[in-house]
């Protein structure tokens, strides 16, 4: 199941909030009868009769029951935080994890409720394409709702605006056209009022103006290779001048004339353009580039604004140390007070095992790790190899360890060949994902890289353990290198725990402002195109 944080452990909805302790009662909405199913967000409606039962039973301040009022009559009652297969959207899973930060990192329970906790929790764990029981997931839909206004009012001394709130809990389709169009030709003087601040925002808001030009002149400006297969510094031809003529209308080049030659210019706009499809940056256009340059605009536009939506719940830039992964990119990004101190390769999950999305914080460093093998593994792998081979686990250098649920518990001690190589990097939570080294190196020299059982490997642990122990003068480079190669484990605990960010952003300006695109690996951005926009 997917669950949408991105960078951050503040929601972006709260720029609506104010520091002021009261303010006058919302005006009441009108019930927006225009949205169907047909263009809903969501294909799951609630009897209005249950909003009065629900309000009548929780008796919530006026203020809140009018913003819930205004909230689902905006609707015309459409579920907000659940999809047509009764799955957690998005939004609800952002504002989740964001609930649980909070709580996390400031131990504040006054608007906790067991219940609903429960409740969400097996929700987000679960995986199911079965449709929640009907009376639960409307009632859970209206116990968030309530949550969400309630938590947003006390964890920042605000309140939410409605009108506001319906930016960040979309309500029906719309044609990406239209959307695009409301982003660009906004009535708001001052776009801060209406729109996030996150400086990434605004940067792929400009890019997406530049495609919404492209687009309107008409013309796809495509590359017809013919049985060419590979261009290069010499060639020519149609094919290379329609190349030439692509990188300049991307931005990758700066020539706008249609030469017909592969020149040193084409190099380097070449490995521009590689750089910002994650391909190998070596000037060839091959078929991989190729077919990224000829992703139709319009296609590229609906990338661009689904990849905004993701950025509606991001707040400014996070300071002082932290980490941030974005799982398409297949990179690993550490930063401090002063900016980047470096990137990595990295190898996340692959389909069927990806790799969560969420944020926490990084805790211990643990050289020389057992890895205890999650029971899916001993199930689906390891008991059918043992079965097939008696001397499999000695062979492996695991060792079981005891019985749990009638599997056995197996761990693969420490060691060379260990799964998690010599080190792994930790930040508890619920979903057993950590940072590790890894035996198998050759797989950082590929472009793409989801190959693992959902945890993220590392091309570069130790330059990782000696940033993180840096103001632990005592782990030198020596010691760091000692103890990844022990037969016992060495937990070290960070002096002062580092906040990770596990991203998925399959578009976004980089901080030397060019315009990447990534390949939707695990189908979010497809699922997000199917609720975000109608299909004429």
């Amino acid at each position: 199941m997917y669950r949408l944080n991105i960078l951050g452990i503040l929601i972006w909805f709260l720029y609506a909030c104010n520091n002021g302790e009261s303010q006058t009662t919302a005006v009441a909405t009108q019930r927006d009868t225009t949205i169907v199913a047909a263009n809903s967000y969501s294909d799951i409606f609630l009897d209005s009769s249950l909003l009065s039962t629900f309000l009548a039973q929780r008796n919530p301040t006026d203020s809140i029951g009018s913003l819930m009022r205004n909230f689902y009559n905006s609707r015309n009652f459409q579920a907000a935080w659940f999809n047509e297969r009764g799955k957690l959207t998005n939004q609800a899973l952002s504002f989740w994890n964001l609930h649980e930060q909070h709580f996390k990192l400031t131990g504040d329970s006054a608007i906790y409720s067991q219940s609903l906790h429960a409740r969400m929790d097996r929700l987000v764990e679960e995986d199911t394409t079965l449709l929640p029981d009907r009376n639960l997931l409307e009632q859970t839909d209206l116990e968030l709702t309530e949550h969400f206004f309630h938590f947003a009012r006390y964890a920042y001394a605000g309140k939410l605006d409605p009108g506001k709130l319906q930016w960040y809990i979309p309500r029906k389709q719309v044609d990406a056209v239209r959307l695009l169009d409301s982003l660009l030709v906004h009535q708001g003087a001052n776009l801060d009022d209406w729109e996030p601040v996150n400086p990434m925002y605004g940067k792929v808001r400009r890019e997406l103006k530049r495609y919404y030009d492209l687009q309107r002149k008409g013309s796809e400006d495509s590359i017809l290779p013919g049985r060419n297969k590979v261009f290069q510094l010499g060639d020519t031809g149609l094919a290379v001048a329609q190349l030439n003529r692509k990188l300049f209308l991307l931005g990758d080049c700066h020539d706008s004339s249609k030469v017909d030659f592969y020149t040193a210019n084409t190099v380097a706009a070449v490995k521009r353009a590689q750089q910002r499809f994650g391909l190998t940056a070596n000037g060839v256009a091959d078929m991989r580039l190729i077919k990224e340059l000829n992703v139709s605009y319009r296609k590229r536009i609906e990338q661009l604004l689904v990849n905004m939506e993701r950025m509606r719940w991001v707040p400014r830039e996070a300071k002082g140390d932290h980490i941030i992964v974005n799982i398409p990119e297949f990179r690993l990004h550490a930063y401090n007070d002063t900016g980047k101190v470096f990137d990595m390769r990295i190898v996340v999950g692959k389909s069927g095992t990806s790799t969560v999305v969420f944020n926490d914080e990084l805790k211990y460093v643990v050289f020389s790790p057992y890895w205890n093998v999650p029971a899916s593994i001993v199930r689906n792998e390891i008991m059918p190899a043992m079965r097939r081979n008696p001397g499999y686990l000695a062979r492996k250098n695991m060792e079981q360890t005891g019985t749990s649920g009638g599997l056995p518990v197996i761990r693969q001690k420490p060691g060379g060949s260990n799964s998690l190589g010599l080190v792994k990097f930790l930040f508890p939570n619920s979903y057993n994902i950590y940072f590790h080294d890894t035996p198998s190196k050759s797989l950082f020299s590929q472009d793409k890289r989801a190959f693992s059982h959902g945890c993220i490997r590392l091309a570069e642990p130790v330059k990782m353990a000696q940033w993180l122990l840096r103001d632990q003068p005592h782990w030198t480079a020596e010691k760091i290198n000692e103890a990844m190669h022990q037969s016992k484990e060495k937990w070290v605990t960070v002096k002062q725990p580092v906040p990770v960010f596990i991203s998925y952003f399959t578009a976004w300006v980089d901080r030397e402002g060019l315009l990447h695109f990534r390949d939707d690996i695990y189908g979010h951005d497809k699922e997000m195109a199917e609720q975000m926009f109608a299909r004429k």
